[in-house]
Order: C-alpha cells, then sequence, then structure tokens
C-alpha cells in the first residue's frame, strides 16, 4: 500500500527556498566583506598616502629649519665681518692723518713763522674732515636753520626782533650725523620773541 503523505508540512520547495535564501545571505555576507575588505584597502592605502605627504612635507620643513639658520649664521658671519673690515678701513685712513701730524710736528720744530703753522694746521684739519666725509659724516645744518629737536639742541634762547622766532642764530659745538643718524646733535643758540 503506497502512502501519500499529504500532509508534510515541510515541502520539498520549501527546502529548495530556504536554502536559496541562505545561498543569497551567504553572498551578501561574502560581498559585504569584500566591500569592507576593499574599504579597508582603501583606507590603508589612503593612510599611507597621508603619511607619505607627512614624510614628505616634515623632510621639506626640516630642509627650510636648516637652510634658514644656515643663512642666520652667514647673515652674523658677514656682520660682524663688515663691522671688523669696515672699523679697519677708517683706521687705515685716519692712520694717513696721523702720519700728517707727526710730519707736521717735525717740520715745526724750527719754524718760527707763524703763518706756516696756520697753513700746516689747516692742511691737516682739512685732511681729517675729507677722510670723514669719505666714511659718511656729514656736519648738521645749523645756523640760520629752523630749529629741529631731532639734530639740535637748544643750550640757549635769546630775545630778538632781528630774526624769527626758533631760527638758530649761534652754534656752540657742530653736530654730526652718519646716514639718518644723530651722532651728535648741534649745541645751538635759538632766537626767541623778543
Amino acid at each position: 500500500m503506497s502512502h501519500k503523505h499529504n500532509n508534510n508540512p515541510f515541502k520539498k520547495q520549501d527546502f529548495d527556498d530556504i536554502k536559496d535564501e541562505r545561498v543569497k545571505e551567504e553572498d551578501k555576507e561574502q560581498k559585504s566583506e569584500e566591500v569592507s575588505k576593499e574599504e579597508s584597502v582603501s583606507d590603508n592605502a589612503e593612510l599611507e598616502k597621508l603619511k607619505d605627504d607627512f614624510d614628505k612635507l616634515n623632510s621639506q620643513y626640516l630642509r627650510l629649519a636648516a637652510d634658514f639658520d644656515n643663512y642666520r649664521k652667514r647673515q652674523e658671519q658677514e656682520r660682524e665681518a663688515l663691522l671688523k673690515y669696515g672699523t679697519e678701513n677708517a683706521l687705515k685712513q685716519l692712520i694717513e692723518v696721523i702720519d700728517n701730524f707727526e710730519r707736521g710736528a717735525k717740520a715745526l720744530e724750527n719754524v718760527e713763522d707763524c703763518q706756516k703753522v696756520k697753513d700746516s694746521f689747516n692742511l691737516v684739519h682739512k685732511q681729517t674732515l675729507d677722510v670723514l666725509t669719505k666714511l659718511g659724516l656729514e656736519e648738521i645744518k645749523a645756523e640760520g636753520e629752523e630749529f629741529d629737536p631731532n639734530f639740535h639742541e637748544a643750550v640757549m634762547q635769546t630775545p630778538t626782533g632781528e630774526h624769527p622766532e626758533n631760527t638758530i642764530i649761534a652754534v656752540m659745538q657742530k653736530g654730526y650725523k652718519a646716514g639718518d643718524k644723530v651722532l651728535r646733535p648741534a649745541l645751538v643758540n635759538v632766537a626767541s620773541a623778543g
């Protein structure tokens, strides 16, 4: 007798459907893992690229820092050399003035003519001023100029009607500058309102 069991709640088709769903889920999981692996590989590649970029930039920074440090040291050496040799050059030029003072002193030992002494003195004075002018020394203009506290120092004020107020009427001591830097202000007498 053949029994047909139609009452079986589990049909072959149901098993096939379940099996297909499991395969689909496994495929999804496998694809998800592959995507995850790809993302991980992508993240690792991006991380490596960022590390390379960082290393390059860090290397550039270190080179620039070293170059700047070398530049600073070179500048310091050049500044020291400039001061040293600039002073040396000025002293060499002033030695010539000292030589002329000594020659003049020897020449004047037996001279009784006062005019020759004056001429010798004036010659050495002019040479000294020429050397200092070549080195950049400038006399500050004062007499007849308007008083400027940047270049002049008023030691006297004289009430007068002959000159406009704040005009320098006399120089007590000359002032000097080198370029824009005042080495010594001129000591002056300034006209005030009478």
